[in-house]
């Protein structure tokens, strides 16, 4: 399954880099300069690599005059590092930096495997994509761009796509947060195939329509993994293909915790705020692990399950 997709992005990419013709939007200045601050802000987490290894993408802001007088702002220059957080290092393992604006496109969406990060061009003032070009940034390499388009097969109402996901058949899953228990001519998920260079937005069919339970979803070797809160025994379900293979329990838990959990798989790595697992495709298990925190708005420091600060600048 894996040896597909990656087939897939790289027939597509390679085709993409031959043709080079489309960008996520080049800026001319009208006003004056944008000019960028001297400092990176806003560290967050965008995916993990292993149980060791995460992703932390920031970036600059910037202002600019306008020729009426006004003053504007904005971020860009968007920065990837990779960094052990469990072990204090020197440093991070890898960076690259881009010369970009995020309000033309954000390249740091999220991850869609362990070492690809996704983006594109997004829906003004906000991180979810609006498209059409989507990008595609590997670790140790410089982003790729498709230029995708939107179709709509069984229902009217698209959605912006704030998921990639691994699916089925070597395509990709796209998702927002609630799009899965849409209704009426909503549609629930979208399809993302990098050959065509096409999503397609579509309606749960009975195959599927189990997954509606699911806060979160993937394929692994074409069958289907479900990721589901317990909200009432406190716990986190996996699912394989609508069959429940196993739970952990978290006693500690409590319905209103649960109930303001930011929930999200990385890859084989599942975050649940602080909480971090990691799902075992092959043996179809959650294994729990520990607990970690990004403590600083400011650079990445994040603590460790011993409690230990592992702080980066």
């Amino acid at each position: 399954m894996m040896v597909e997709i990656k087939r897939l992005l790289v027939v597509a990419l390679a085709a993409l880099a031959c043709v080079g013709m489309w960008g996520c939007g080049d800026w001319f200045p009208e006003d004056g300069e944008r000019e960028f601050f001297g400092y990176y802000s806003r560290p967050h987490i965008v995916g993990f690599i292993d149980d060791s290894l995460v992703i932390v993408a920031d970036d600059k802001e910037w202002t600019q005059e306008t020729s009426d007088g006004y003053a504007i702002e904005g971020r860009g220059h968007q920065r990837l590092r990779v960094f052990n957080y469990r072990v204090q290092e020197a440093g991070p393992r890898w960076t690259d930096t881009l010369d970009n604006f995020n309000d033309e496109c954000n390249y740091a969406l999220g991850q869609l495997s362990d070492s690809v990060i996704w983006g594109g061009q997004t829906s003004l003032y906000t991180e979810v994509w609006e498209g059409p070009v989507m990008t595609f940034w590997k670790i140790g390499e410089k982003p790729n761009e498709l230029e995708i388009e939107k179709v709509l097969d069984g229902c009217k109402v698209d959605f912006r796509i704030s998921r990639l996901r691994k699916w089925l058949g070597g395509t990709i899953l796209a998702l927002d947060e609630k799009s899965l228990n849409a209704t009426g001519d909503a549609c629930q998920y979208a399809v993302l195939d990098t050959v065509a260079q096409t999503i397609t937005y579509k309606k749960l069919d009975e195959n599927l329509k189990w997954i509606e339970k699911c806060d979160d979803v993937s394929a692994y070797n074409n069958e289907i993994f479900c990721i589901a809160l317990k909200r009432d025994s406190l716990g986190i379900s996996l699912w394989v293909d609508n069959d429940e293979s196993d739970m952990i329990e978290h006693p500690e838990w409590t319905k209103s915790y649960m109930g303001n959990r930011n929930f999200i798989l990385y890859g084989k790595m599942l975050r649940i705020n602080g909480n971090i697992h990691s799902v075992d495709f092959e043996k179809r298990k959650i294994i729990r692990q520990y607990e970690t925190y990004l403590l600083s708005a400011s650079r990445p420091e994040f603590q460790n399950e011993s409690g230990e600060i592992v702080s980066y600048k």
